[in-house]
């Protein structure tokens, strides 16, 4: 079976925006706006310190995001997203935006909310092992982690949303305080302890 690996590199979503500035629809898709705000909804706290957003896009979330976090860094791998994210958010002081690739590249500093979105299941399970040992070592006591993902298997991926979720849950540090999934999506909020 071919992974998922092959496709979590710079030129393959560097393509993917090129040949479509939104290719996923997240501007027009019903089902990306209804699963954005449960997503808000299933955030524990009013408000975020010091929040970190993995596979922004081009910011449909973020926007949503923003008024919700006194700093808010959103990472891409992908260098238009990342810019037409810029232009969406442009109004938000609290928010910036890097082009990085995790498990590879990953920015300093503590987080009090990581949200990791649709990119789980492009990775290896050595490389999302690595993200999660990342996003753990940088979170801070009573922190979130916002995990949201696609369910179905695709095929040449080595990894379903399911079993990205699943990884997470195994990690002591983290406790479950929300879940719910649909045939299509879950959401999990975990807590750091």
């Amino acid at each position: 079976m071919e992974g998922r690996t092959h496709l979590a590199n710079q030129q393959y979503f560097d393509r993917i925006y090129r040949e479509s500035e939104d290719p996923w629809r997240y501007e027009s898709s019903e089902y990306e706006t209804s699963k954005y705000g449960a997503s808000l909804d299933a955030l524990p706290n009013s408000q975020y310190t010091n929040a970190l957003e993995i596979g922004c896009s081009i910011g449909v979330f973020t926007e949503k995001l923003a008024p919700r976090c006194a700093r808010l860094l959103s990472i891409d791998i992908a260098v238009s997203a990342v810019e037409k994210a810029k232009e969406r958010c442009a109004r938000f002081q609290n928010v910036s935006f890097r082009a990085m690739s995790v498990p590879e590249e990953y920015p300093s500093g503590s987080f009090d909310l990581t949200v990791l979105s649709e990119v789980g299941y492009y990775l290896s399970p050595e490389r999302l092992a690595n993200l999660a040992d990342q996003i753990t070592s940088q979170a801070v006591c009573g922190g979130h982690l916002l995990l949201v993902h696609w369910r179905p298997s695709v095929p040449g991926y080595q990894l379903r949303g399911d079993d990205v979720h699943e990884h997470f849950l195994r990690i002591p540090a983290w406790f479950p305080t929300f879940g719910s999934q649909t045939d299509s999506y879950r959401i999990d909020v975990l807590e750091w302890r």
